[in-house]
């Protein structure tokens, strides 16, 4: 009977110690963060919430993305007084606080009721000052909960990893993406990858190009629209004869620079479109200049989803795209 108390307790111990991770070496335990993916929780008194600062804060996240057929905010936000701030609703992967009366800063804090999560402080001791902070930090705002966001669906889809070594022999690179993936069609030293949705399918395209193919000089994104169109036609035909994956436009495309495996890489975000066909979405677009090996290494998401929103599905391909590592 004591035997059948001490294992049973032993065993209570264990599961708890499970559900929940250390936060440092005194013995102290966090839980795991939750939420939907980009959504953020925003702790503000109601009436800061409806006047000048709350706008201030929807005007920076729930900006349009740029890129996407339909107008999709940033994050989704909700708002939480601080008094009822406790217990789950801190449990959420990204928070942005409010608070008044300090003096005026802006702070970036890891895992402060649970994890993986960041909370990001704004004080101010007026409501100029917390206005003035949080759109002159926009940039960086967006950017803690975007990376925050990316690296949750790289964790989820990392649960059940694809298997597939035909991308390393071929291309030396890897990709972190889950198995739900299939190779969609495989020529020379191009892949299409796509996976099923409810609605339509989510796309990866990757292959390499001679260190010639794109110089970089003003027409850069002309360039890359030209690549792009001309791999669309020769490897994604479309539903009828003729028809095939292309550029739209009548979008201007967003192109600018970023760096991903340590390497100088070439971003381009647009609608992409099926000439002769009813047929379109977003894209995203990675040029990753590899001197190296003297060539360019290309890895495409894009997504065919109508009628619903595709903010969550182009997330997930840049976070797939952002886990490249380049082997050879």
């Amino acid at each position: 009977m004591i035997r059948y108390i001490i294992l049973s307790a032993f065993t209570l111990l264990f599961l708890v110690s499970c559900g929940n991770k250390k936060k440092s070496d005194n013995d102290i335990y966090i839980a795991d963060a939750t939420g939907a993916i980009n959504n953020v929780s925003v702790v503000i008194e109601n009436d800061l919430w409806a006047g000048s600062v709350g706008e201030a804060i929807k005007s920076v996240l729930t900006k349009p993305i740029y890129g996407l057929p339909q107008d999709e905010p940033t994050f989704t936000i909700s708002q939480i007084p601080p008094a009822v701030f406790s217990g789950f609703v801190t449990k959420n992967r990204t928070v942005l606080k409010i608070e008044t009366g300090k003096d005026a800063g802006l702070k970036v804090l890891e895992d402060v009721y649970a994890k993986p999560q960041k909370v990001i402080v704004v004080s101010g001791k007026t409501k100029q000052e917390i206005i003035d902070l949080i759109l002159e930090n926009e940039v960086k705002i967006v950017d803690v909960f975007h990376n925050m966001e990316l690296a949750e669906r790289a964790r989820q889809m990392a649960k059940s990893p694809h298997s597939y070594k035909s991308i390393e022999e071929k291309l030396g690179l890897t990709l972190e993406f889950s198995s739900i993936y299939r190779i969609a069609k495989e020529a020379d030293n191009f892949f299409w990858i796509r996976k099923d949705i409810t609605t339509g399918t989510t796309n990866l395209l990757l292959y390499e190009l001679p260190y010639d193919a794109i110089k970089q000089t003003d027409s850069v994104v002309n360039q890359i629209i030209a690549i792009r169109d001309s791999i669309g036609k020769q490897y994604i035909e479309g539903p009828v004869e003729g028809s095939y994956l292309a550029t739209e436009d009548a979008y201007t495309p967003f192109h600018g620079e970023t760096i991903l495996d340590n390497k100088p890489t070439l971003e381009t975000k647009g609608i992409w479109d099926v000439k002769n066909a009813f047929m379109g979405g977003p894209f995203i677009n990675y040029a990753i200049e590899d001197k190296v090996n003297n060539r360019w290494v290309v890895i495409e998401g894009f997504a065919f989803a109508p009628s619903v929103e595709k903010r969550n599905y182009v997330l997930e391909l840049e976070s797939i795209i952002k886990s490249v590592k380049i082997k050879r």
